[in-house]
Formats: C-alpha cells, structure tokens, sequence
C-alpha cells in the first residue's frame, strides 16, 4: 500500500535549540499466541518494525530475488498481533534520508533470502536502528534465533528452512517496496505462519 509521507508532530524533539530529530520506535509483533507465556521468560517468536517519520519499515519473504522491504502504517503490519512499541532513540536523518538509505540496502535484503534464523525481520531492524541511532534493538526481540543458531536442535526440520515459505492459506498484504528498478511498486508479501510443532528445552508450543 502506499502511505503518506508526511511525519507526524509526536514523532519530533527539539536538541539545544538547534534541529529537530525524529524518534524511532520498534514496534514488536506476536507470531504465535504462545508468545504471552513465553514473552515473561525472556523468549518469544516476534516481528518487528522500525517507526520513523510516520512510517513503519520492515522486511518480509516473498519468493523472487527481489527486495523484501516494505513499509506500512505504523503499529498496524497486516498478519500479526501488535504487542508493544519500544523507544529505541532519535535520529537526525531526514525522511528523504532514511529512504535513501533502505534503497541503499534494499540489495541485501531479498525476499527469497529471508532465513528465520540467519537473516530475519529483527536482523533487519537491528541493522536500521544501528544505523540511525547507534544502538541495537533489545536482545530479547530475537532472542530465539540466536538460540537457535547455537542449537538448531530446538527447532524441527519443518521450520529449519532457508526461509519462511508463503503458505496459501495465510493472509497477503501488500506493501510498497524498495530497490528494484522494473519491476511493480506493490508486491504480495506474506508474513509466515508459525508453526504450532516447535519446540524449545523439549517443550511443545502447542
């Protein structure tokens, strides 16, 4: 969907008088509703988004070498279950700026490379809030998948895949993408369906 580049007032604080920065946000999704028992144990199986200027980026699957990236109305990703924003700092690039900058990266991060555990929404988030902020994103965002790099064992072979594949019977969005010269601003893109058969430590999240 394309959405109004317009940012609004709230996302603005004044620095010594001098410019205006733009806050960041990441805006946290539930996978799975296990997540509100595993979410007070430190562990969670999560999407995530970063907010800035009116907008929400985030990196999604889809099956063509293409970019991933997308951006939607914040705190509102089509598929997934909003559960908390975290402040994450300011930045003073312009919104021109942070979109030049996701075209920039948009080449490293196709669809058809997405990994749950090896390149994931929160890898992606993570490498933006570095970049604008300084400062990575909460450890226990993706907290599962660096587990799970460690020990693949945790998870069953039907989600230790090079990356989440489209199911049909989920929901698609659509999204306005970055990077690719040639082809259609809007793309299906679908976030994953968890699967109800992982399991952590030898307990099933079902």
């Amino acid at each position: 969907m394309r959405l109004l580049r317009s940012s609004s007032s709230s996302s603005k604080e004044q620095f010594n008088g001098e410019k205006n920065r733009s806050l960041l946000y990441l805006n946290v999704y539930d996978l799975t509703p296990v997540n509100n028992y595993l979410y007070w144990a430190g562990l969670g199986v999560f999407h995530s988004g970063i907010e800035v200027h009116g907008l929400e980026y985030g990196y999604g699957a889809h099956e063509y070498p293409s970019s991933g990236i997308f951006e939607v109305e914040p705190r509102s990703c089509p598929g997934f279950t909003f559960r908390r924003s975290v402040l994450l700092g300011s930045t003073d690039m312009s919104c021109s700026e942070v979109r030049s900058y996701m075209e920039h990266i948009s080449g490293k991060y196709h669809g058809d490379s997405y990994h749950l555990i090896a390149k994931n929404c929160n890898h992606f988030a993570d490498e933006v809030c570095l970049h604008l902020t300084g400062k990575p994103i909460p450890g226990w965002v993706n907290r599962l998948a660096r587990v799970g790099s460690f020990c693949n064992c945790i998870l069953p072979e039907s989600i230790q895949v090079t990356r989440i594949r489209h199911l049909p019977d989920h929901q698609a969005f659509s999204a306005r993408r970055f990077g690719t010269k040639g082809v259609p601003d809007q793309i299906q893109v679908r976030p994953p369906k968890f699967d109800p058969s992982i399991s952590v430590k030898g307990v099933k999240f079902q």
